[in-house]
């Protein structure tokens, strides 16, 4: 790409655009529903400014093959928007590491369900805070590359969030978190023997963060919750089913059940008071 086109590119890019070439590249895809609830106050103008973005090679799209029905858009950073983010930075592509068969590789992968799924967790929180408008905002949200990059020689949480939301006193309340989304394909001791590592981290940084547990039903958070309530947790921990059409308010509402309790559930802000860990009580 020659200087005079990213120069030209460069003059056409909104600050919102290049927040979403930041976020494609951070979280390596995301939908157009995703991004309509991230960005855009309305599906129409995302559809018509996404396609410009496409358009002009700063975004690349992928429509996965389905059985049944057809899926949304999928959007990856496209080369443009590579040189873009790189020119950002002061560094070259190879160093942003951006190659476009990889970039693009991801809509074919066997993990796109499960990063898609982690991706709606997070779209479905900054929607809700758009909504709200009184100072709510999801402050962090962190990929797993990145807490690979930081923790992983100890943990590989799926995402890491921090969430602010205003209390009934007007103060703002703010809750670090660290998501396993759960589909329902590993043993289940298998997703309770992360907590190890969780508490290994938190030993070695001083800092419990809670572990929330995103489950794909109510059969398999019951079922998790019993094992896990066999041992002590090391870490606060709470689960909640993917959210029921119950609660509009997806993970932001009050679906989430510390494992402490039995009930009722909390909403997202309102676990800040079960960060502390402790022994789990007998749910009957």
């Amino acid at each position: 790409m020659t200087a005079e086109l990213l120069a030209d590119l460069a003059r056409r890019l909104t600050d919102r655009d290049r927040d979403i070439l930041e976020l494609v590249w951070e979280h390596r895809v995301l939908t157009t529903h995703q991004l309509t609830a991230i960005f855009f106050s309305s599906a129409t103008k995302a559809r018509h400014r996404l396609l410009e973005l496409y358009r002009m090679a700063a975004l690349e799209r992928m429509q996965p093959w389905t059985p049944t029905g057809t899926l949304p858009w999928h959007w990856v950073l496209g080369p443009a928007g590579a040189h873009v983010l790189a020119a950002q930075r002061g560094i070259d592509l190879a160093e942003l590491g951006y190659r476009r068969t990889t970039a693009l590789s991801v809509c074919h992968s066997r993990q796109l369900g499960h990063l898609v799924g982690v991706n709606d967790f997070f779209a479905t929180l900054h929607r809700h805070a758009r909504e709200r408008a009184d100072g709510t905002q999801l402050a962090a949200w962190w990929s797993q590359r990145r807490c690979a990059a930081l923790w992983g020689d100890l943990v590989r949480p799926d995402a890491f969030g921090h969430w602010v939301e205003p209390t009934a006193r007007g103060e703002q309340a703010g809750l670090d978190f660290f998501l396993e989304h759960d589909t329902g394909s590993e043993p289940l001791t298998k997703v309770a023997a992360k907590l190890d590592g969780y508490a290994a981290l938190a030993e070695s940084s001083g800092i419990s963060t809670i572990v929330l547990f995103w489950l794909p039903s109510t059969a398999r958070e019951a079922n998790l919750r019993k094992h896990l309530t066999e041992q002590p947790r090391p870490v606060p921990v709470a689960t909640a089913v993917q959210t029921p059409p119950t609660h509009p308010q997806g993970p932001a509402g009050p679906v989430w059940l510390p494992l402490t309790l039995a009930g009722p559930r909390l909403r997202l802000a309102e676990l800040t008071s079960a960060e502390e860990p402790a022994h789990p009580t007998d749910e009957g």
